[in-house]
C-alpha cells in the first residue's frame, strides 16, 4: 500500500542522488508530494497542478520530465490505465494490484494472495515463467454508484 511516510528534504536529495540524479528543486518537490502518500496516484497534470496551487512556477514539461527520469531510475512506477489515464507513484517495492473508477477516475489499491497465487498457478501450468503482471479492474466506486460522487476521495 501507500507509504505515509513524510520525507524530510535532505531524505529526498538522498534518494536522488542514490538513483543518479540531481536534487533539483522540481524534483524535490515532485518527489516528496509522491512520497507524502496523501494522493498515492497523480497524473502529471494533478501534479502540474498541485505545484501551481501552492505557487510554484513550473512546467507542465518540467513536470512530465522530472516524472520520466523518476520511472527511469526506478523511484516511481507509471501506470497506463484504460481510456488514456496515465498515474504515478512511488514505487515501494512490494506488489499490488489497482481498480479505477471509471466515473471519478480515482484509483484504488488492493492486494489479494489468493489472486497471486491463482495467476502463478495458471503461468506454471501453462510452462510460462512469470516475470511480472499487473491486474487494473475498472468499475465504479460505491459513492459514485450510490450517490453520483466519489466516497472514496
Amino acid at each position: 500500500m501507500a507509504t505515509t511516510r513524510t520525507p524530510k528534504p535532505r531524505e529526498g536529495a538522498q534518494e536522488l542522488h542514490r538513483a543518479g540524479l540531481k536534487a533539483t528543486l522540481p524534483r524535490l518537490k515532485i518527489l516528496h508530494m509522491l512520497e507524502s502518500g496523501e494522493h498515492p496516484h497523480l497524473s502529471a497534470e494533478e501534479v502540474y497542478q498541485r505545484l501551481r496551487n501552492t505557487g510554484e512556477d513550473v512546467g507542465l514539461a518540467t513536470v512530465y520530465r522530472v516524472l520520466t527520469q523518476f520511472v527511469d531510475a526506478g523511484l516511481v512506477i507509471r501506470h497506463h490505465f484504460e481510456g488514456d489515464r496515465m498515474v504515478f507513484e512511488m514505487n515501494a517495492g512490494g506488489h499490488h494490484d489497482h481498480m479505477m473508477c471509471v466515473k471519478c477516475g480515482k484509483v484504488f489499491e488492493f492486494h489479494d494472495p489468493a489472486i497471486e497465487e491463482r495467476q502463478r498457478q495458471v503461468a506454471e501450468r501453462a510452462g510460462f515463467v512469470m516475470e511480472e503482471h499487473a491486474l487494473y479492474l475498472y468499475g465504479a466506486c460505491e459513492g459514485m454508484k450510490k450517490n453520483g460522487k466519489c466516497s472514496k476521495k
